[in-house]
Parts: structure tokens; C-alpha cells; sequence
């Protein structure tokens, strides 16, 4: 507490420019009414009882992310149940069993769809039961509340009302929206981290009422009542209208005193705030979005297949019943031992219309089978079984933290092979938000040896380049050109990957000319001083120093800023303290032995915002002169220098264009002396502008700022790299050479956002940038339609650009912000954005919110009709995650909000390639065929008893044992399909890694278009065809047993049973490509266990009643014919599909079938260079990822070679010289 209030002395406030001095409120203002529509919310503060009656009750503390509760669960899980097309049916055709038509017992019917629903629904509940816990966990989390004794004790969230004062500690979430009374700093500030609401690491300040400053202590609020009128809930994070009715006086609040559900209390002891918005009326929650049911595009078109089996189920039973109909008129009659009509008139000559409305019914149900039940529960079980197979992947287990990808729920497994776009946010899940200084231009001269992740991929990159090797000996025989030089032209590196390790966190710059104090050596010294003290002196940072070691850390707003910081005291220079009005640096000059600590007095801070795009302090030095240090956008400061301050432009440009090939994060340093007259008329002014009070201040502000920021001297450039989250530039790469479109979606300024566009290889060198902005401030409604036509102006413009460009090379990149978003997403602009969007290569959208991030993903889904993945890490993630197809949350460091609404959860950004490449691609095959081969199985099977009908007079007679018919689906042919969907493998995971071509079988949706669905249908129909008539032909009128008996019903029967699951199985066995014992056991096993069964079937006592006693033992299996009638069938019926899959492979084979030809002659291993070679060749075209940047580095190094060769070919002499 002691340490908390020694810093508080410091006035943070002073330090923020352009908020440092407030204007006086006037009682014009205080008296303001926002009384109205949307601002009707009062809060009596410390008196949360009075919020217990209407019209002054809100909603309670208490949140909820689950999709049903207690109640609602029974009938909105049955609803999900019954919404499902073929469960609907047999819904249906169980409350007809009940009923004399059924030609089946009601057990039979009931029991299955039971089992079915039941097993989903338990599904359902288990994964809902997780979410449920987690919420439970959020709400029992405690927070100290006064007692209005003037004592605080611990309560769980839960139990927070509006109108309560809370104490919230050090590194605590804040309960609840909350107005900040007071903090542990005399002036009322605190530090707060919004990682969860913008994504944005660096830390915001808040400052409190200077009315309510005194409440600092918790005694003093057992006397403490107040009045809040404010604003009712709403989404938007960065704005709030509200005042205090204090002490008889009013007092406008804004933003910068608010604090918000989900953010975290830092670097300050501890704050009082009063609770204005609780549960789901907080800002964080008024961005979430209901937990929605997805459902995959493939269930969804297997409902319309469903509908086409349907069709056909009702079609064939019309056929059947109008030949049972005319058979009752015109032949029952004469039929004579039937005994006609029957009691129950279910057949009756004189009333055929009403005998053919029965045996519709019946027929009905005899041919359900055409509709598999069995497909849903079989899907599920294939899902989960997936979906452990992902839990345990190793490849996908984060080691640092000990945390396994975790598939939240199965409905979606197969929609991981089919994605077509990518919303990602960017801090926490593209960046560890670590920045590390790598080199710098100081007076023109580059320094730093080391080489950033391009500059090493594009090194290796070339070295297996077959051209270059070519070019390399064609330019050295005709020029005399040495190989070093040629190397000097790619990448100069003396460290290999190994050595690459940073030791120091944020400093990975190597050159000993400038390490050690050497630099005071170097011939232009002066400006390597003036460089470093700039590093150091201006940013607007906090140091911290560990009281264990001792070392000094920086809470900076930007990373940026703190990689400055620690590389300037590396190279001597270190920050160690600030007062109200100095800095204080650490020199170790002249001698860099014993340091000398020295004070800057800051005159003036003129902070970084996204449209200065630079930043300046104006200090006093130990000898009297005013200096302003700069730095900023390199196109900013070079506009702003002086005639003399030139002269390391050239180089310093060279530098810069070098450093941003390289892919790193580049800023120019200036610096301007001032004298005393100068810097007094300007501050005279600047401190008018800043106490003014009308409209035209910031415009002011910024006017003034930009008069002094000129006639600077250039002395040097800053190159930092980004440090993305381990693996994330691969798996971009991979990603994009896959064929996805990677969109980002940040809370972070456009800088920032460009900047890591940049580090992951979303943006690169040569990309031409679209940025779409407006600055209309569109309070009115003309002004807002003048935004729009802006906005729609800008995006025309941008559209014909594209469709003009003759470059084959060319890419681009959309860079858009919140508040332009905002715009573009309305109904008459959204189209033609989402139009421009998809013509780019990347999307980048900075400053947007939460509820930005899911309309953005809605406005990709729909409008594209693609599948979407949204991946985030926290809490303003989970709008656009529940909002995407698939939402993949990141258990990071930003809490476990977005994974408690993922769908799949991961550890690591780079483990999206592994889930979506292996096993999306995997799982969407998988599932496709299965569901193909189960819907060829039913109807090879379902048809085979109509045509027996057909041949029974339309009789409603099935050809099969009911026990045959109740096993097929559950025993005898659903354990071999489950283990296709388990264990199937059209290549492995290697090759799947190595050819990220082959993913675009799922979003192209080869494996499930109608083309291939008729396709397996018409096989079973032709499956069935050929079991029917063969049996019928073959047993019909035949003696084929050794006594010459003809063969009844049950022989027949049984015989086209056995035939129905040998084709079957064989088919399955057909189908996969990737064997495993398993598979061969259920495969073969399932047709072992139909003669086991026939066996014992055949002696059980029950069978003496359907004439099935022995029916295999004695009358088929010592029958020659029944043994060639199954291998004739069984040949017949996988002949077309041997020979389709034969002609495929040879004529027109798919990239699978090839890579199993490669694998399976071993040419990988024999061929290694073809292996390559086809492996380069297996990705998709693109202008993203590292790949695409390392191959932009080649063609410009290649052209420096060809023009060095053209101009030593065109001047011969040289070589002679």
C-alpha cells in the first residue's frame, strides 16, 4: 500500500497531453438533461435496496452462456431431435405401429427411435452441462461490497446489484460496469488492461470525478449516497453518457470513468467503483451473442436427401398400394381360402379404395427402411469417436501449458474440412504481443546482423532453387562475377538457426559496433548518442522495477515502445524513473563503466494516435536547450524535415525499404532544437487551445502540433520484429497455400493492425493497400448519408482498380476501420464491401468491437454462402465465434470466455493447421462416404422388398425374417460403416501437411455433391435389382436341394439376405483406402456373424414358427447353388463401382489417388526429387503467407541478378578491366 501511494505522488494524468489540463465545467453544463428514450437508467448509489422495486429493478449479476437451462432443455432439445427430417418420420411411423396396419409390433418401431433420440439428446446435455459449470465458476468468483456499515465483505458476483460499492484489488476483473470513485493514486487514476473486450494489451487510464477523490478510505462510504442518471444498456465499449447528482451538484461522466465487466485492475492497488450495469445489461455481455444450434451444411443436405428417399418411399407405396387395390377389386374374390373380407376390413373387394388407403400405411412402414434411423445414432457415434481421436493428438498438445485440443462438440467435425474463411483476432492469437529490436539505421549506416524469419526462409528457399544455381554459373562465366557477391545480394547471416534465441526478452540485436559502448568509435558518434537518447527518452512508459532482482521493467502502450526501452538500455542508455515533470536515464556515457544518471524535463508529451501516426516530447536537457524528439511513420517524419536535416535521408530510406522486405516493423527518429522564444509563443498558444472548450479544440490541438513537428533533422530508423505465437507464420502459410482466405479482426489501432499484418505474412512488401476510411463525424443524418456516399465512393473506386490491374502479380490488401465499418455494413453498402473484401488477397479491420466482429462474420457467411471459422482467445471473441460456422476458441491468456463458447478448443494459433488440414480433411471424407455407403446399403436393401412385393401380388408380405430386418441395420452392417468413418485415411497425416492442395476437396465439396450421392444411390438400386431378380431366377421353380425340394419364402429369403451382406461388405472394403486391423476385423466379422446367427437362429424353438428351423444349416449351406447364387451376386453388384474406380484412376484420377500411387510404388523414397517437385506443385495460388513473401523476395533478388547480368553483358570491358 505504502509503494502504491509513493507512486501516486506522481500525477499520471500530466502525462497524457491532450487530457492534462480539463476545462472548467460550466453550469450550462452541469444542468444538461439526458433524460429521454435510451437514457431512462437511474442508479442510486450505496442504496441498492431501492433497486428491488419497479420501475427502478434490473437484471441480477448472474450470467449464463448455455443453450438451454433447467426448464427449457426437454422441449428445445426434442425440437432439435424432431427438426431432423428422418427422426421426424419416425416419429410418425411410431405412432402409426400403434395402429392394426402396421406390419410391424409397436416395440419395434418405439424402441429404436428412443434409443436414437435419447443417445443425442444425453449428447446434448453433457456438452451444455460443461458450459454450465464454467458459467457457475464466473459467478462464484468473489469481490469485496460494502455492507453500508462502512465495511466491505467478500460475495460472489452473483450476488452484485446495481447500486453497489465495490473494492476491486490489484490484477481482479471487474465484477460488473462500474463508475470509478476513487483509486490508491491522489489523483484518482488507475491502470486497466481490456484484453478482453478490444484484444489490446497495452494498458488504459482511468481517471475518477475530482468530486470523488476523498472516497479513499471504506469508512467514509457508510455515509456516502449519490445519484446516477446515465444511459440505458448498450454494445458500444467506447462510449457513455451519464451524469452524478453529488452533493447537490451535478457532474458529467464519460468513458474515462468507466469501468467495464471483464477488464483487469493493473498496476494499481485497488479502486472503489459504484455498479452502474450488471449481468447481461454490461457492456461485455451486451456484445455476446445467444449460444446458437449449428448444424453442418452436410446433415443439412442429408435432410434433403432424406426428403428425396421420402419422395421415393411415397411414390413406390402408391404403386404398391394401387396394385393392392386393384388386386382386392379384381382377383380377391376369387381367392377364395383368404377368407375375404377380413374382420378388421383392412381387405375387402367391395370397399377397394379404403383396403388401398390401409396398405398405403402399411406400405409405408414396410419400406422404411429406405430411411436410414440408424444413420443418426451411427453419425454421432462416428462424431464422438472423432472427436476423442482430436483430444488425443499429440500434435495438437501444448506442452508449455499442458493443454489438449479439445473438440467441444462433435456435431461439427466434418464443417472443419469444408472451410472456406478464417476471422481471426490478433492479440493472443496471431501475436504473444513481444516485440524484439533486431536492427537499426543510425546516420545512414545499418547496423545488426542478424536475419528476421523472411530473410532466412527466402536464403533456404533460393539454395534449393534450381534457376539459381543456372543463373549463378551463367552470370560468373560471362561476367567473371565472384559467388560472394551473388550471396551478398540474398542474405548475409553469420548465425545459424540455432543461435537465433533471443537471451534477452525484446532484444535480439547483434553487432558489436554498437554493444559494449563501442559505438563511441564509430566516425559520426554524435548522432548515435542523439539516437539513443531518443530511444530512451521519448514514449510515455512506466518503469517497474522487480523488487527480487532488481530489473527494471516498462508498462508501456505500446510493445513497440517497450522493445525501444530495453534495447536502449542494452546499448546504456536506461530508463529509471519519472517524476510529474522529468525523466531520469541511466547513461553509461562517456564512460560506459560507471553510469551517469540524468534528468530530461518534459515540457511537453505529444502522444501517438493512429491519425498522427507519430509521437514527439519536448524536453529541457541538463544544459539548458529545448530539444524535440520525434518518431514515427517513416512517411510522416521525412514530409516534416528540414532543407539541412536531409542529409541521411537517402540512406535511411534504403534502409527502411530493406528492413520492410525483411519483414520487420520500421519507425524513423528525428529530433529539432528549439529556443526559448520559439518553444514559448507556440506553448502559449498550445496551452490555450488545450483549456478551450468549444468544438474546434482537437482541430486546434492538432494544427498547433503539426506547426512544431517540422523543420525536424532525420537521424536514424528503429526495426523491430514482431513475435508471433510460435508456428504462426507456417500455419498461415499452410493455411493460404490450402486455399483459405484469412481475415482479421482486431480492437487495435490501424498501425498496430498493418504492423502485424506484416510479421504473419498477411501483408508484404509490393502489396498495394486499400484503406478505406472516413473522417465525417455523421452526428446528423445528412452527415451520416455523406459518409456512406463516401465510403461507397471509396470501395467503386477501389473495385475498378482491381478489375484493371494487369500485373499478374499484383495483390491487395483491404485495411478498414471500426468506425468506417460501421458504415460499410449497413444495407446499402455491405454488398459492395463484401464484393471488394473477397477481390482482396487480405482483410485486415482495426478498431472494431465485439458486436463488429460478429456482424463482419455473419456479413462473410451469408453473403459468401461459404463456411466460416472464427478463431479468438477472449472475451470479445465470442460473438463472432458463436456467430461463425465453426468457432475455435484459444485457451491463452485472456481467460477461458471464448473457449466456454467455442465449438474446438486449442492451446496455439499454429495448431488451426493440424485441425483443419489433417483432420478437417479427414473427417469431412470420412463422413461423406459414410453417409453415401449407408444411404447404398438401405436402398440395395429397402428396394429389394418392394420388387418382392411387386412379385407377391402387392400382398404387404416381406420377403426377410423380422429378425433379419431388426439386425441389419444395428448388427450386420454398422459396426464395418462406423469403422469407415473412424479409421478411414485417403492419405496420411504427413501428406496431408505436405500437400495442402488436397484440403480443397472439402470446400469444392467433391466428396458430397449431388453428382456423387446419386451416383452411391443408383448403385444400390442397381445392387438391388440384381440381388432380387438373381435369387428369384435362380431359386424359383428350382430343386436345389439333394432331395429336389423347391426353395419357400424363408430359403429365398435368407439366400438374398446373405447376397444383400456379402455386396455390402465387399463395397465398404472397396471403398477404403487405409486399412487397419480393426476394420478387417468388423468387415469380415459382420459377415461371420450373419452365419453364426444363422446358426443359431436356426436352432432356436422360435424359428419352428416362421418355418426358419435349420434354414442354413439343412437346407442352404449343403446347397451348391445357394453358395455361387451369393458369389454371382456379389460379383455383379461391385463390378460397376470396380470398374467407375478403375477408369477414374486412370483416366481422370484426383490428387489422392495419384499420392497413393507415388506411396504405394515408394517413389517418395526412391524419387525424392519428383516427391518435392509434386509437392510444391500441391498448393494453392496465392498472395499470403510466407510462401507468397519469400517468393515476392525471390523475383526481386532474381531481377537485381538479371539487371547486374544485363548491364556486365552490355559493358564487356568491365570483365577485361
Amino acid at each position: 500500500m505504502a509503494r502504491g501511494r509513493i507512486r501516486a505522488r506522481i500525477r499520471r494524468s500530466s502525462l497524457y497531453t491532450f487530457a492534462c489540463l480539463r476545462p472548467p465545467r460550466t453550469e450550462e453544463d452541469e444542468a444538461n438533461d439526458i433524460s429521454g428514450p435510451g437514457f431512462s437508467r437511474v442508479v442510486f448509489c450505496n442504496e441498492p435496496h431501492k433497486h428491488d422495486q419497479k420501475p427502478y429493478r434490473y437484471c441480477s449479476n448472474y450470467i449464463t452462456t448455455t443453450k438451454y437451462s433447467f426448464l427449457t432443455f426437454l422441449p428445445k432439445a426434442i425440437f432439435e431431435q424432431f427438426r431432423r427430417v428422418a427422426n421426424f418420420y419416425f416419429l410418425l411411423a411410431a405412432l402409426l405401429s400403434l395402429t392394426p396396419v402396421s406390419p410391424f409390433g409397436p416395440l419395434s418401431m418405439i424402441a429404436p427411435l428412443a434409443f436414437v433420440v435419447g443417445l443425442s439428446m444425453a449428447k446434448e446435455a453433457l456438452e451444455d452441462w460443461r458450459r454450465f459449470i464454467q458459467d457457475l465458476k464466473v459467478n462464484l468468483r468473489k469481490t469485496s461490497i460494502h455492507q453500508s456499515d462502512g465495511e466491505f465483505k467478500l460475495k460472489p458476483w452473483r450476488m452484485l446489484r446495481v447500486g453497489d460499492v465495490v473494492k476491486v484489488r490489484k490484477d481482479q476483473f471487474f465484477p460488473a460496469d462500474l463508475l470509478m470513485l476513487s483509486s490508491s493514486y491522489e489523483d484518482g487514476i488507475c491502470y486497466v488492461e481490456t484484453m478482453n473486450l478490444d484484444g489490446e494489451t497495452n494498458l488504459k487510464v482511468k481517471r475518477a470525478l475530482e468530486v470523488t477523490l476523498s472516497l479513499d478510505e471504506e469508512s467514509v462510504f457508510k455515509e456516502f449516497s449519490a445519484t446516477i442518471r446515465c444511459e440505458d444498456p448498450n454494445p458500444s465499449l467506447y462510449t457513455f453518457v451519464g451524469k452524478l447528482d453529488f452533493n447537490h451538484h451535478v457532474y458529467p461522466i464519460d468513458p474515462g470513468q468507466i469501468l467495464l465487466r471483464d477488464s483487469k485492475l493493473r498496476n494499481t492497488s485497488y479502486v472503489y467503483g459504484v455498479v452502474i450495469f450488471t449481468g447481461h445489461d454490461s457492456k461485455v455481455m451486451q456484445n455476446s451473442t445467444k449460444s446458437p444450434s449449428k448444424r453442418s451444411r452436410i446433415e443439412k443436405q442429408m435432410d434433403n436427401i432424406i426428403y428425396i428417399l421420402f419422395i421415393i418411399l411415397v411414390f413406390i407405396s402408391l404403386i404398391s398400394s394401387i396394385g393392392f387395390m386393384l388386386k382386392t377389386r379384381n382377383s380377391l374374390p376369387k381367392w377364395w381360402y383368404l377368407r375375404v373380407p377380413d374382420s378388421k376390413h383392412l381387405y375387402n373387394p367391395g370397399r377397394p379404395l379404403e383396403s388401398g388407403f390401409y396398405h398405403l400405411i402399411t406400405a409405408l412402414m414396410l419400406y422404411g427402411y429406405l430411411i436410414p434411423i440408424s444413420l443418426y445414432v451411427s453419425i454421432e457415434v462416428v462424431k464422438v469417436l472423432q472427436a476423442l481421436f482430436m483430444n488425443q493428438d499429440i500434435h495438437m498438445y501444448d506442452e508449455e501449458s499442458g493443454t489438449p485440443a479439445q473438440a467441444r462438440t462433435s456435431n461439427l467435425n466434418e464443417e472443419l474440412g469444408q472451410v472456406d474463411t478464417i476471422l481471426t483476432d490478433k492479440t493472443g492469437t496471431l501475436t504473444c504481443n513481444q516485440m524484439d529490436f533486431l536492427k537499426c539505421s543510425i546516420a545512414g549506416t545499418s547496423y545488426g546482423t542478424r536475419a528476421s524469419d523472411v530473410e532466412l526462409a527466402a536464403e533456404k528457399k533460393m539454395a534449393m532453387d534450381l534457376d539459381i544455381p543456372k543463373m549463378h554459373s551463367s552470370i560468373k562465366s560471362g561476367c567473371g562475377c565472384e559467388e560472394s557477391e551473388i550471396q551478398l545480394e540474398t542474405v548475409v547471416t553469420s548465425k545459424d538457426e540455432d543461435s537465433l534465441q533471443p537471451t534477452i526478452k525484446g532484444f535480439s540485436f547483434e553487432d558489436s559496433r554498437l554493444m559494449n559502448g563501442k559505438w563511441v568509435n564509430e566516425p559520426n558518434k554524435d548522432d548515435v548518442l542523439m539516437f539513443f537518447r531518443i530511444l530512451s527518452i521519448c514514449q510515455s512508459a512506466i518503469p517497474e522495477e522487480n523488487e527480487e532482482t532488481g530489473v527494471l521493467t516498462y508498462e508501456a502502450e505500446s510493445p513497440d515502445e517497450g522493445a525501444f526501452l530495453v534495447a536502449a538500455r542494452e546499448f546504456g542508455f536506461e530508463f529509471c524513473r519519472r517524476t510529474q515533470s522529468s525523466v531520469f536515464i541511466r547513461e553509461r556515457y562517456p564512460s560506459f563503466q560507471q553510469p551517469v544518471e540524468r534528468e530530461y524535463k518534459v515540457l511537453t508529451l505529444l502522444d501517438f494516435t493512429s491519425k498522427r501516426k507519430r509521437m514527439s516530447v519536448i524536453i529541457r536537457d541538463e544544459n539548458d536547450q529545448i530539444l524535440l524528439l520525434c518518431k514515427g511513420a517513416d512517411s510522416i517524419i521525412f514530409d516534416r524535415l528540414s532543407g539541412s536535416g536531409r542529409k541521411y535521408e537517402e540512406g535511411t530510406m534504403k534502409d527502411l525499404n530493406d528492413y520492410g522486405e525483411a519483414g520487420l516493423r520500421t519507425l524513423a527518429l528525428a529530433y529539432k532544437k528549439l529556443n526559448e522564444a520559439e518553444y514559448s509563443t507556440w506553448n502559449e498558444k498550445f496551452t490555450r487551445a488545450k483549456t478551450s472548450i468549444d468544438s474546434e479544440r482537437d482541430d486546434n490541438l492538432e494544427r498547433l502540433s503539426d506547426a512544431i513537428e517540422r523543420d525536424m533533422i532525420i537521424i536514424g530508423a528503429t526495426a523491430v520484429e514482431d513475435k508471433l505465437q510460435k508456428g504462426v507464420p507456417d500455419c498461415i502459410d499452410k493455411l493460404a497455400q490450402a486455399g483459405l482466405k484469412i481475415w482479421v479482426l482486431t480492437g487495435d489501432k490501424m498501425e498496430t493492425a498493418i504492423n502485424i499484418g506484416f510479421s504473419c505474412s498477411l501483408l508484404r512488401q509490393g502489396m498495394k493497400q486499400v484503406c478505406i476510411t472516413t473522417n465525417v463525424d455523421a452526428l446528423l443524418q445528412d452527415c451520416k448519408q455523406a459518409a456512406m456516399d463516401d465510403i461507397l465512393c471509396q470501395i467503386t473506386n477501389a473495385m475498378q482498380t482491381i478489375n484493371g490491374e494487369s500485373d499478374p502479380h499484383a495483390a491487395y490488401a483491404l485495411i478498414i476501420d471500426g468506425k468506417t465499418l460501421a458504415y460499410a455494413l449497413e444495407d446499402g453498402i455491405k454488398r459492395q464491401f463484401l464484393n471488394l473484401a473477397v477481390e482482396c488477397a487480405s482483410v485486415i479491420c482495426c478498431r472494431v468491437s465485439p458486436k463488429q466482429k460478429a456482424l463482419v462474420t455473419r456479413l462473410v457467411k451469408e453473403g459468401t454462402g461459404r463456411i466460416t471459422l472464427a478463431i479468438g482467445d477472449g472475451a470479445n471473441d465470442v460473438g463472432m465465434i458463436q456467430e461463425a460456422d465453426i468457432g475455435v476458441g484459444i485457451s491463452g491468456c485472456e481467460g477461458m470466455q471464448a473457449v466456454m463458447a467455442s465449438d474446438f478448443a486449442i492451446a496455439q494459433f499454429r495448431f488451426l493447421e493440424r485441425l483443419l488440414v489433417v483432420h478437417g480433411h479427414w473427417c469431412y471424407k470420412r463422413i461423406a462416404q459414410m453417409i453415401c455407403y449407408f444411404f447404398y446399403k438401405n436402398i440395395a436393401f429397402g428396394i429389394t422388398i418392394f420388387y418382392f412385393e411387386a412379385f407377391a401380388s402387392f400382398s404387404g408380405q416381406s420377403v426377410y425374417d423380422d429378425w433379419y430386418m431388426l439386425l441389419f441395420n444395428v448388427v450386420l452392417t454398422s459396426l464395418p460403416v462406423i469403422s469407415l468413418g473412424v479409421f478411414e485415411q485417403d492419405v496420411d497425416s504427413d501428406v496431408c501437411l505436405q500437400f495442402p492442395a488436397l484440403y480443397q476437396q472439402g470446400p469444392k465439396n467433391l466428396f458430397f455433391d449431388w453428382s456423387r450421392i446419386l451416383g452411391w444411390m443408383s448403385n444400390g438400386l442397381y445392387a438391388s435389382f440384381i440381388i432380387f431378380y438373381l435369387n428369384v431366377v435362380i431359386f424359383h421353380n428350382q430343386a436345389f436341394r439333394s432331395e429336389g425340394q423347391t426353395a419357400d419364402m424363408v430359403a429365398v429369403g435368407t439366400a438374398m439376405m446373405t447376397c444383400v451382406i456379402w455386396s455390402v461388405n465387399c463395397q465398404i472394403a472397396m471403398t477404403m483406402s487405409h486399412f487397419t486391423w480393426i476394420q478387417h476385423i468388423l468387415i469380415w466379422g459382420s459377415v461371420i456373424t450373419w452365419y453364426l446367427f444363422l446358426l443359431v437362429y436356426g436352432e432356436m424353438s422360435f424359428s419352428l414358427q416362421v418355418n426358419a428351423f435349420r434354414v442354413f444349416s439343412e437346407v442352404l449351406a449343403p446347397a451348391p447353388i445357394y453358395w455361387t447364387t451369393t458369389l454371382v451376386a456379389t460379383l455383379l453388384c461391385n463390378l460397376p463401382y470396380l470398374v467407375h474406380i478403375s477408369y477414374q484412376r486412370s483416366f481422370h484420377p484426383l490428387d489422392h489417388h495419384i499420392i497413393q500411387e507415388i506411396k504405394y510404388y515408394k517413389k517418395d523414397i526412391e524419387d525424392g526429387h519428383m516427391w518435392k517437385r509434386e509437392s510444391s506443385k500441391a498448393r494453392q495460388k496465392t498472395n499470403i503467407g510466407f510462401s507468397a513473401r519469400v517468393d515476392a523476395k525471390i523475383r526481386l533478388l532474381k531481377g537485381k541478378l538479371q539487371r547486374k547480368y544485363s548491364v556486365v553483358s552490355c559493358n564487356p570491358h568491365v570483365q577485361d578491366a
